[in-house]
């Protein structure tokens, strides 16, 4: 005969404990009971102690966690002086009254303000303080045996009993045999058999909040001592070396120094960009990559490879990423006499998706006007990488299909000598003139590959002789990024654990009856409400109700003698429903 009952919600400590369940029904949880309401005693001790078990409770470490999501977001809106100086003090020049709110909130340096510093410590101090005590409690249950069987199975939420001629030893044994078959932990203790499953969800709980103190320190750890810079490099022209004067600009974190920079170079064989030549993707990139010869330290053998984007050269803890390609113009600059003074590709910055580019070409010692005169040439660029008729203003490709370049050139002083730095893409003309053509027109000139623009009065010439590529590497260096990464998949497995995985207590209880016949009872008891725990109870019951046969109820006897076994006589069926809360067969 099968019996179910509930009267509380199981995992309840509380309300176990109202029931009798005592140490049965505790202890399915190593996490803290909420204490927030709780009330300090008096005295700096009392205050200490009642603080301290706030900022240990889970709900103020989601709080403090909630608040650090949220502090991030003005750093990911607002230009930060860390990462670009150049965006901060434009937005300074455009929002003054503003400006000056955000220096007094630290939004221009949000993760290095008091503020989320502040944030970043409770709540590393907040999951250690949690984690410890839970750790060393979860370790103590580990070693200990599963709580012995209530004094009222019938209380529990999931029950079922019956009757069997088998000897209550008997029973027992073959309920610890199967528990432990079924990879419960299982002992006897008295007249019952307590077994307890589910000890991973703990495991994945704790793992969960350990991976997170990981991530803490790892993102701390690697913001205070990264490193990250970028370099262009053209086809054949030279190479970069680790240092800090190689890079084209440089950022890193506060405890970052020098000699932490792994040693190595490379150097950009060719860049090779292909495009989808038809269709709605036409000029889509197809292949994007770069062909490097490297060396690690000083005296390291050259190796070949190729960077693709998302595909990076890793050197130790270094990175070398592929973040952006364009063209380079090889031009030739002589003077009236036929000196050449300047040869060079000059790298111009693309300005859309099929690589329309603008740039500067600059002439700062050598040149000699007409008159024998030194100066300065400034020489304005764009180019069009496939020029199309009738459509001078943008290129209708990105690779080299007619590539036109349009030069307009300018003499004088570049402003370079005066000590305010400025950009190679950018030309001052505050100092220069203009050149002037045949018809009082400023000179402008459209060349294709091999040409020549003669300048006027014999003040030299400008050849545009070929084109190469260039390419851009971000070159990082962040440690910990490996521990932040493992601690992330740990996090994930963590609490899919602690989600899907139940903790479950079951009990076997096997004693003789007044008639002589034993009376089994079956229990178990879950964290929370699931259907999980009787249908699990319920496949047992019936595995060893196959091994101590039911017998019959002496209510039910009509007539036949005392141990009759007639199946059609008793109900014999061991499966278990949870019944409805407050009610009791």
């Amino acid at each position: 005969m099968s019996k179910s009952t509930a009267n509380a919600g199981p995992g309840e400590t509380p309300a176990a404990e109202e029931q009798g369940l005592g140490a049965a029904g505790s202890q399915l949880s190593t996490a803290p009971a909420d204490s927030l309401a709780d009330m300090p005693g008096l005295g700096v001790v009392g205050w200490a102690r009642w603080f301290w078990r706030q900022l240990t409770s889970m709900r103020v470490a989601l709080l403090l966690l909630l608040l650090l999501a949220l502090g991030a977001i003005p750093g990911s809106l607002i230009p930060q002086s860390g990462n670009d100086e150049t965006k901060v003090a434009d937005f300074r020049r455009a929002h003054e009254s503003l400006a000056v709110v955000y220096d007094r909130l630290g939004l221009f340096h949000v993760y290095s303000s008091v503020w989320f510093s502040a944030i970043y410590l409770l709540l590393f101090i907040s999951l250690v303080g949690c984690i410890v005590p839970r750790t060393w409690q979860f370790v103590g249950q580990l070693r200990g045996r599963p709580p012995g069987a209530p004094r009222t199975l019938t209380r529990l939420p999931a029950y079922t009993t019956w009757r069997t001629q088998a000897e209550p030893e008997q029973v027992r044994e073959a309920a610890l045999a199967l528990l432990k078959k079924r990879r419960f932990r299982a002992h006897a203790s008295g007249d019952a058999v307590a077994a307890e499953k589910g000890y991973l969800r703990e495991v994945g709980n704790l793992a969960f909040h350990i991976a997170l103190i990981v991530m803490l320190i790892a993102f701390a750890w690697g913001q205070l001592f990264k490193s990250e810079g970028n370099k262009l490099l053209v086809e054949g022209s030279g190479g970069f070396s680790n240092t800090l004067i190689s890079y084209d600009d440089f950022k890193s974190g506060n405890l970052f120094d020098t000699d932490d920079l792994n040693p190595f170079s490379f150097s950009l064989d060719k860049f090779t960009g292909t495009y989808e030549t038809s269709g709605p993707n036409t000029g889509t990139p197809r292949t994007y990559q770069a062909a490097l010869t490297y060396s690690v330290g000083a005296y390291g053998k050259d190796a070949k490879t190729l960077v693709k984007v998302n595909h990076p050269l890793e050197i130790d803890d270094s990175k070398v990423y592929l973040t952006a390609h364009g063209y380079a113009p090889v031009i030739t600059v002589r003077d009236g006499k036929g000196k050449v003074v300047f040869h060079d590709a000059v790298p111009l910055l693309p300005l859309d998706s099929n690589v329309t580019s603008s740039g500067v070409i600059k002439v700062l010692d050598g040149y000699r006007n007409a008159r024998g005169v030194s100066e300065q040439l400034g020489i304005s660029a764009f180019f069009l990488p496939t020029y199309t008729p009738g459509s001078e203003t943008a290129s209708t490709f990105p690779s080299l299909r007619n590539p036109v370049l349009n030069l307009t050139p300018y003499h004088g002083d570049l402003g370079v000598d005066s000590g305010i730095p400025q950009s190679v893409y950018q030309l001052d003309k505050s100092h220069m003139k203009e050149f002037k053509d045949s018809k009082k027109a400023q000179l402008r000139a459209n060349l294709k590959p091999g040409e020549t623009m003669t300048l006027p009065d014999g003040a030299g010439t400008v050849t545009y002789d070929s084109t190469r590529q260039w390419a851009n590497f971000q070159i990082t260096q962040q440690p910990g990024s490996g521990w932040a990464l493992g601690g992330a998949i740990t996090a994930i497995f963590g609490l899919a654990a602690s989600l899907f995985i139940q903790r479950r207590r079951v009990w076997v209880r096997a004693v003789r009856g007044a008639d002589g016949v034993t009376v089994v009872e079956m229990a178990g008891l879950g964290r929370s409400e699931s259907a999980k725990v009787p249908e699990e109870l319920g496949a047992l019951a019936t595995t060893l109700y196959d091994q101590a046969a039911g017998a019959p109820d002496p209510a039910d006897d009509s007539g036949d003698s005392p141990g009759s076994t007639d199946p059609h006589a008793v109900s014999t069926d061991p499966h278990v429903v949870p019944a409805e809360k407050g009610a009791e067969q």
